[in-house]
């Protein structure tokens, strides 16, 4: 188990939407460390919504969690994009990057995000198109461990691959616990097993969100719901056994009430104190 850190960003964060903008330049809330956001939603906002989200960057510590950088993908990086968000993280202090170890592009742009096939010759071109990113970045990035619901080509464990992906890269991991939770039903494995195979020093911060049960062996990962039980009984076992990382909370749809948000990052808040207290015991 690796100690208990706190990095430069915090400890407890939340996914920012904009409609959120005016509660939290008017109300910050006091036990919240780190803002995360999309970046394409934010790189070529002006006016009035540009203004507060300037305000907000310069007061308080944020994180970028990309949409379409499509690592995976067959098509050539977007090194005009690559270079847009260097400028985009300068100008707002921007204190990490991550995505998602999944592709989203070929010759056209989807809206989803698709499996890439568990491989080694896909590990190996994945952490080269990683690598490329973080030169051309200066810095390391944060790659997410992504739901899915088909392997095609599969030929390794997800497991096996995302830790082949982050050595080979030699980056940093999002932890989702959510996901593990997620694909653990749809594809019958152990969540913990997973959980504790991955790399401690590897982690960069976390996220944890609810979902959708479609059925008895079928989830839908919507970031749409509160987090449940056995989300929360994981992500105590990631603290556990990694010590306690930066977590954040995800919810991109059916956004309740600020209070009713903040609820649930408390709950964060409050099983990190209890890890770090047994930790430092």
């Amino acid at each position: 188990m690796n100690k208990v850190t706190s990095p430069e960003f915090g400890r407890v964060g939340l996914g920012l939407r904009r409609e959120m903008l005016d509660e939290m330049i008017s109300h910050y809330p006091p036990g919240l460390d780190f803002l995360e956001v999309a970046p394409e939603n934010w790189l070529v906002l002006g006016g009035r919504l540009g203004k507060q989200f300037r305000t907000l960057t310069e007061r308080h510590n944020f994180v970028c969690h990309g949409l379409s950088l499509s690592i995976g993908s067959p098509e050539p990086l977007d090194i005009d994009f690559i270079k847009e968000l260097k400028v985009f993280f300068k100008q707002h202090n921007i204190k990490l990057y991550s995505e998602h170890l999944s592709y989203c592009s070929g010759t056209g742009h989807m809206y989803d995000l698709m499996p890439i096939p568990f491989t080694e010759e896909s590990a190996d071109y994945v952490a080269k198109r990683i690598a490329t990113v973080q030169d051309i970045l200066e810095q390391k990035i944060a790659m997410e461990n992504v739901s899915y619901y088909c392997a095609p080509g599969q030929e390794m464990s997800e497991i096996d691959f995302t830790n082949l992906v982050l050595e080979k890269a030699d980056c940093k991991l999002l932890l989702d616990v959510n996901n593990i939770y997620v694909n653990s039903v749809n594809h019958n494995y152990d969540a913990d097993a997973f959980l504790k195979a991955l790399p401690s020093e590897r982690i960069a911060y976390g996220h944890i969100a609810g979902h959708y049960n479609e059925a008895d062996d079928l989830i839908v990962d919507t970031h749409g719901a509160d987090v449940i039980a056995p989300v929360w009984q994981l992500l105590k076992t990631a603290y556990q056994h990694h010590g306690v990382f930066p977590t954040l909370l995800e919810r991109d749809f059916n956004i309740p009430s600020m209070p009713e948000l903040l609820t649930e990052v408390d709950m964060i808040a409050d099983i990190q104190k209890q890890y770090a207290e047994v930790k430092s015991a």
